[in-house]
């Protein structure tokens, strides 16, 4: 038994340490905006 709580606390902490890195990138890394422009031929239009 205490080799399956060992088991569920660590990965709870890992769960955990990946949780707070998404969050971290979620709210602290802002995207920079950009323009774009896509070239579309023409036949595509043709069909």
């Amino acid at each position: 038994m205490p080799s399956l709580i060992r088991l569920l606390v660590i990965l709870g902490i890992l769960g955990g340490i990946g949780y707070g890195t998404l969050w971290a990138f979620a709210t602290l890394v802002k995207p920079q905006m950009r323009e774009m422009s896509i070239v579309v031929p023409a036949d595509r239009f043709a069909k």
